[in-house]
């Protein structure tokens, strides 16, 4: 018999992987990270995008059996791609770190819970299938610096959503190889993405990955086939990345959910440790915005290539959302001036203020040889507040409530969820998200779609938390 190639024993890997596999602690996890991947898709609901993606799903056809988060149903695929870019849009889902870059496990989460839905699924099944696309998503990137080598993690993101989705539609081993195959060949995503002027696509480019793998599993069901050298093959994905990708998918662990990391502010998780020292500062020091004569951050090289001005661009014009999110100069005014960086702070018309735009030019970010050396293991940063009236006051500051060190209890991720979702649904249908979520191995995934349907796809309460300090 021949050596498997790298897609057939990531096939097999996800095919044998068993409930049991997942202990009562990365159980826990997941359900805290399933809320929290719905709290961000309830609160993107009223992005402009996802009423244009409504209107296409009607052009091109609304038939199918999976149910929308907001109401309304549609196809698999459809709905795969509209419930990831939900859950992306606002910038608060989690991330996956490794020296070589990041990756978003939850960028899984609308592929799998489509296929769940479509599948008629089990809650215990769907949190199966999505502990199979985290680890390889994650493991993948733990090997392979993607982003260094200019490239964007959908290309792992199309190996682990074909391969969850493909569990869950029932797929043999083979046949999960196979709709890897087919899912990431032509997934070959560029890291440009995010370089300046950041547009849309940033945020919708794992959302049309996920339609792909959906799509894809369904095809290899039916016996379409894929290049099973995917990695090995001349030109593959290793010589692409140029290095080997040594992964043990031997190991049938479920644990990376123990790896991943959370936000609290609508930022990428680079700015993460940047706001909170911000913040800090400006509550501590009682800190107007307009005292404030200078803003000076110092950052590892990453954050500043991506967000500061570095090699992805400049920052000194932010205009939209897309450019907000990944703009330090940015984030660190809004914090000044609002004293909360969330949804309403990526609105375009509050990047585009006077004042904001005003206070943003006087933000400095500079990259910081001793920060650079310690990333990813540590998110080292310094934030300096210099006044009009010669005050000054300094921060260095080491990770974030969120990171590794400080990781999000459950209870702080219910105050997250409620916080981000209180003005499309009201107390009751949230606490029975919520408990649902709690118990979810115990329901069928259909009772879930149920309550999300119920959801508004506008604002319909008010907005009373102040959002998670």
């Amino acid at each position: 018999m021949s050596t498997p190639t790298t897609v057939q024993r990531i096939g097999t890997f996800a095919y044998d992987a068993r409930a049991n596999h997942l202990t009562p602690e990365s159980r826990a996890l997941f359900k805290r990270n399933i809320l929290d991947s719905l709290g961000c898709a309830i609160a993107a609901l009223p992005g402009t995008q996802f009423k244009a993606l409504r209107e296409q799903f009607d052009e091109y056809g609304r038939s199918g059996t999976c149910s929308l988060i907001g109401g309304g149903t549609t196809s698999p695929d459809q709905a795969a791609l509209y419930n990831t870019g939900l859950v992306r849009y606002v910038d608060l889902l989690d991330s996956y770190m490794s020296p070589g870059g990041l990756c978003h496990p939850s960028d899984n989460f609308g592929t799998i819970l489509a296929a769940a839905d479509h599948a008629s699924a089990s809650g215990e099944d769907f949190m199966l299938a999505l502990a199979v696309a985290y680890e390889i998503g994650c493991r993948i990137t733990a090997i392979v610096p993607v982003m260094a080598k200019g490239f964007n993690h959908a290309i792992q993101l199309a190996v682990s959503a074909a391969a969850g989705s493909g569990k869950l539609l029932g797929l043999d081993a083979d046949q999960i190889a196979h709709a890897i195959a087919i899912a990431t060949v032509d997934n070959v995503s560029l890291t440009c993405v995010h370089s300046e002027p950041v547009s849309q696509w940033k945020g919708f480019s794992p959302a049309i990955t996920g339609m792909r793998a959906v799509y894809s599993a369904s095809l290899a069901k039916r016996g379409f086939t894929g290049p099973l050298r995917l990695f090995e093959g001349p030109n593959g994905l290793v010589r692409m990345f140029d290095q080997p990708i040594d992964v043990d998918w031997d190991d049938h662990g479920l644990e990376i959910i123990h790896q991943t990391i959370m936000k609290k502010y609508c930022s990428l998780i680079h700015g993460q440790p940047v706001l909170e020292a911000t913040l800090d500062l400006k509550r501590k020091n009682d800190v107007k915005s307009d005292e404030v004569d200078e803003v000076l951050c110092d950052i590892f090289q990453s954050g500043f290539d991506i967000a500061g001005g570095g090699s992805f661009g400049p920052k000194d014009d932010p205009q939209t959302k897309e450019q907000a999110d990944y703009n330090l100069k940015y984030l660190i005014a809004a914090a000044l001036l609002d004293d909360q960086v969330g949804p309403a702070q990526l609105d375009p018309q509050r990047v585009q203020a006077p004042d904001a735009q005003a206070l943003l030019r006087k933000v400095t970010v500079r990259p910081d040889a001793k920060f650079s050396a310690q990333y990813p293991h540590a998110l080292n940063v310094r934030v300096t507040i210099k006044c009009k009236d010669g005050r000054v006051f300094a921060k260095e500051h080491v990770g974030f409530e969120g990171g590794l060190d400080s990781p999000f209890t459950w209870e702080r991720t219910v105050e997250k969820f409620n916080w981000l979702s209180e003005q499309y649904a009201d107390q009751e249908l949230r606490d029975q998200i919520i408990n649902l979520v709690a118990t979810l191995d115990e329901h069928p995934i259909k009772e879930l779609m149920q309550l999300l349907a119920k959801v508004s796809p506008e604002p319909r309460f008010p907005a009373k938390h102040p959002g998670i300090q």
